[in-house]
């Protein structure tokens, strides 16, 4: 199928954008692409506008400012996965984005696309959830940081609001000791059923869990790494939600997956940290 009409606009800066926006409340922001254009084409979206934010300027690439990490919201995920150097934020990020559907895909798919569509079994928006980001959010009127913990509100649901772009993700200092990964998919680039990113520092453990609830869900541990600990403190916070039961998998099958997974993330970390 093709997509319903619509009119196309390619804006250079973000307040071009945020007007349109604005002058188009039926419009949609396109940034990679990989998940709206599918929709579009199959008629599940019909947006009346694109507002193509690949021209706009200032909102790619990744720097640090005052110890923290700024990630443009129209940086691609090919660039996450290519990071190198001791900053264990940004290896992290590239070990999740790896796992991201194909090359070709992470070519032209942003991050800040992928935290924008929330969808509860993508990976990035756990690893961001587990690095504590903000999330740089911008309308005509003003300027906002929402906390990783605030702005997934479900499937598909952020708390950008109708006029509201998007601009950068900040991940705050420290960074963490050790980190863990793990997932679990039907075939290497397919959705993941369900996974786990662990990372630890001087004062905490944490766990965000994807795959398993209608959004990511942070769990927090004490000060010890250690496995055991890690499958009770994940267990305990399995029992409080209605884990997501659907054609992938039952409830109780997805509550036995995340258990291992968690536990191969608290192996990965101990031996990261041990190397």
């Amino acid at each position: 199928m093709k997509p319903a009409s619509f009119d196309y606009f390619r804006p250079t800066h973000v307040e071009e954008a945020l007007e349109l926006l604005a002058d188009r409340p039926e419009g949609k922001l396109l940034a990679g692409g990989q998940s709206l254009v599918p929709l579009m084409n199959f008629r599940l979206a019909r947006p009346d506008a694109l507002i193509d934010l690949n021209g706009v300027q200032g909102l790619s690439g990744i720097e640090e400012r005052d110890g923290a990490l700024h990630i443009g919201a129209m940086t691609r995920l090919a660039e996450l996965e290519l990071a190198t150097g001791p900053d264990r934020r940004r290896i992290l990020l590239a070990a999740a984005a790896r796992h991201v559907a194909h090359f070709q895909i992470r070519n032209r798919a942003t991050i800040g696309g992928s935290v924008a569509h929330a969808d509860p079994a993508a990976e990035l928006p756990a690893v961001l959830l587990a690095l504590d980001a903000g999330f740089h959010v911008r309308s005509p009127d003003a300027a906002r940081v929402v906390a990783a913990s605030d702005f997934f509100l479900g499937t598909f649901a952020t708390a950008l609001g109708a006029d509201e772009i998007l601009e950068a993700i900040a991940l705050p200092a420290p960074q963490p000791v050790t980190w863990g990964f793990a997932e679990l998919a039907r075939r290497a680039g397919d959705f993941a059923i369900s996974g786990v990113v662990c990372t630890a520092t001087d004062e905490a453990v944490r766990f965000a869990l994807f795959g398993v609830s209608d959004r990511p869900l942070l769990v927090e541990v004490g000060g010890s790494l250690s496995g055991r600990g890690a499958r009770e403190a994940v267990d305990e916070r399995l029992a409080d939600i209605d884990v997501t039961d659907d054609l992938h998998g039952s409830a109780g099958y997805r509550r036995s997956v995340i258990r291992e997974l968690a536990a191969r993330a608290v192996a990965e970390a101990q031996e990261r940290m041990r190397s």
